[in-house]
């Protein structure tokens, strides 16, 4: 499931926001999650927050969390705050929900 985020990502009320609609994903089924950040300008320290909140979520219903389309300062962001290695971030969309096959090959063995 892809979940297109928008506008500025600073906590508080975005933090309710996707978290609901994570959860909804989780409850209708489908643990595996792209969250595409093509259309956020801006993700403050709050923000950051917000996506340790989602993927401790996903985790919990057994599920995977990608990340794409990041802009270069909040890779650098999740990097300062030594979170880089927790996501699995990638450049497209299609990238992202390519790589959950992948890892079930991997997984496989094959």
């Amino acid at each position: 499931m892809v979940l297109t985020l928008s506008g500025k990502i600073l906590g508080g009320e975005d933090h309710e926001l996707i978290k609901s609609e994570i959860r909804a994903v989780l409850d209708q089924g489908h643990p595996d999650i792209v969250l595409d950040f093509t259309d956020v300008p801006w993700l403050s320290s709050n923000g950051v927050g917000v996506l340790v909140s989602a993927h401790t979520t996903v985790q919990r219903y057994h599920g995977r969390l990608k990340l794409c389309n990041l802009k270069e300062r909040d890779v650098s962001v999740l990097d300062v705050t030594r979170l880089l290695p927790v996501f699995d971030i990638h450049e497209s969309v299609q990238e992202a929900v390519a790589s959950f096959s992948q890892n079930l090959d991997e997984a496989k063995g094959g």
